[in-house]
Formats: C-alpha cells, sequence, structure tokens
C-alpha cells in the first residue's frame, strides 16, 4: 500500500482509456495531441499521476520490440517522470501483455490487479476495471486465455509485424475480446463493477473506487462516505480525475 500526502497547492489526477491506435494510428493521432495537452497542462501542480489502463488499443511487449508510435505521449511521460511526479499505470484489457518496459525505460510502476492508495486521510482502491464484479463471463474466459504463459509465448513468436497487426485487427473488430460495451449507464443493480465495489465494503472501507474500462463518466455515491467513479474516456468524453485535499472529482477537458 502506498501513500500519498498532498501538499496545499498540488493535486492527484486520473485518466482511463485512451485506446491510441484505434482505429488506427492516424485517426488517434489528433486524441494522442490532446491528451499530451492534457498533461502538459497538469504536470504543473501534478503531485502525482495515475493512468488506469487502455492507454494504447493493442500492445504487446517482444524480448526487443514494442509497437510502432506514441512517441509523444510515452516522450511526455518519460519528461514527467523525470521531473520527479510519481506515475502508477494499471493494465487495462487492451494492454495487458504489457510487462517490464514502462518499469525500466520511463520508471513507471506498472499494476496488473486493484491495489489501495492512502491519498491524505482517504482510502483508495484503485484499478482498470475488466473482469470485476459477478458478470463480464465471456470476457473472464478470453483474459483466461490471453493471459495464459503458453499462448503469450506462442504469440512471441509471430514476427512482430504480423503479431502487432494481427492485435490490432482483433483488438478493434472483436467487442468480446475487447471486453467493451456500449456505453449506457445500466443501472446500480446491473453495473457489475458497482456490484464489485458494494461486496469490497463488506470486507473493508474505502472512500473512493477509481476504475475505468466502462467507457462512460459515473459517480455514484455507495454509501454515505464511500463512492464509486468511473473516469470516462478519451474518444467520447475525454473526462479525467481530480483530487485535491480530501475529495475527487470528474472533470471534462
Amino acid at each position: 500500500m502506498i501513500s500519498i500526502h498532498i501538499p496545499e497547492n498540488k493535486k492527484v489526477y486520473f485518466a482511463s482509456d485512451q485506446h491510441l491506435g484505434a482505429p488506427t494510428q492516424e485517426a488517434s493521432f489528433p486524441r494522442e495531441q490532446k491528451f499530451v495537452n492534457w498533461l502538459n497542462q497538469i504536470k504543473d501542480d501534478a503531485e502525482a499521476i495515475f493512468l488506469l489502463g487502455d492507454l494504447f488499443d493493442f500492445w504487446f511487449e517482444y524480448k526487443t520490440v514494442v509497437p510502432k508510435g506514441f512517441v509523444r505521449v510515452l516522450g511526455k511521460l518519460a519528461e514527467i517522470r523525470d521531473s520527479g511526479i510519481p506515475i502508477y499505470f494499471f493494465v487495462g484489457n487492451h494492454d495487458l501483455w504489457m510487462h517490464d518496459y514502462f518499469e525500466k525505460e520511463l520508471n513507471i510502476p506498472v499494476y496488473h490487479s486493484p491495489q489501495k492508495f492512502i491519498l491524505n486521510n482517504k482510502t483508495l482502491l484503485i484499478g482498470h476495471g475488466d473482469g470485476l464484479g459477478p458478470h463480464d463471463k465471456g470476457y473472464k474466459r478470453m483474459k483466461k486465455v490471453f493471459t495464459f504463459p503458453l499462448f503469450k509465448w506462442m504469440f512471441k513468436w509471430l514476427h512482430p509485424d504480423l503479431g502487432v497487426r494481427l492485435g490490432q485487427y482483433m483488438s478493434v473488430k472483436n467487442k468480446l475480446i475487447s471486453g467493451d460495451e456500449d456505453a449506457k449507464f445500466l443501472g446500480e443493480e446491473n453495473e457489475w463493477l458497482v456490484q464489485y465495489c458494494k461486496r469490497k465494503l463488506e470486507t473493508a472501507h474505502y472512500d473512493y473506487f477509481v476504475f475505468g474500462h466502462r467507457h462512460l463518466p459515473l459517480h455514484i455515491q455507495l454509501q454515505e462516505d464511500s463512492k464509486y467513479i468511473n473516469l470516462g474516456d478519451w474518444i467520447q468524453y475525454y473526462t479525467y480525475g481530480s483530487f485535491e485535499k480530501d475529495k475527487l472529482t470528474l472533470k471534462k477537458y
């Protein structure tokens, strides 16, 4: 568990689901520029930055090769991290094959499951959100296949030109693999991340649950002193989370 003290004039920022590279790198380039502009804007008062997955629409790390492109966003993250601002990255369902490139090249820790953080006096559970809760069974089965060591070993033997192209095609075309759904609020009883949060509250207290994956900005009161925040995306909404003093709010860029 990591505890972060936020000075009076600083904030902690959260963003998720940029899906850079979708449906093509050319088409996503304006979104990459917009996200880099946002990073430029927040770096002056950021105490820390949390990226909650699906930064890329597809990502696979070969031993000596990573997917081509995304130089601007990777360079900006490197610049911010080198300035001393901590960045925490949570793997999403589109970049679940991330290994240690961010850690070695950018000094950014990578998490593959939800983690507990303390911001000032508030307790947060933070993660991407895929495969959690009582539903999403099709994706859960698919994720077991994709993360199975033998499958990853077999995929890495594909030439990167073929492997990355195949991965990008599957990521864009197949919603079962991507785990994406139409971004419509289903009601608290049908939002599986809400159900997941409520179950977690049965055994421990969290002031905030912060997730992405749903591509829908959500702010739901679970209990009097506990809230679920979904960060939305950088495809349609361009929303992000801002934690200042002891409060987390959703904002639009």
